[in-house]
């Protein structure tokens, strides 16, 4: 079940950032090792950077989701949930 105020969280939360930019480098990697055997030198330390970059990136993503941002909390607090 979807919080009440998902559209908020999907544009504010740090998770959802974090994510996102952990996907971006996912996405880019296999680019950058495609172009890097065809036109230039393979270079050892740009993968195993964007490759602890994007480990970073989800680990961050883990321990912004555990904590509660106030302005995007999906916590109802008692409240009934907003109509419309």
């Amino acid at each position: 079940m979807l919080v009440h105020n998902w559209r908020a969280i999907l544009k504010h939360a740090w998770s959802v950032r974090l994510m996102g930019a952990a996907l971006l480098l996912i996405i880019l990697e296999p680019i950058y090792n495609f172009v890097a055997a065809t036109w230039v030198v393979k270079n050892i330390y740009i993968q195993l950077g964007m490759s602890a970059f994007t480990g970073l990136l989800a680990a961050a993503a883990i321990v912004a989701r555990i904590y509660v941002q106030q302005k995007v909390s999906g916590d109802l607090n008692g409240k009934p949930p907003a109509e419309g």
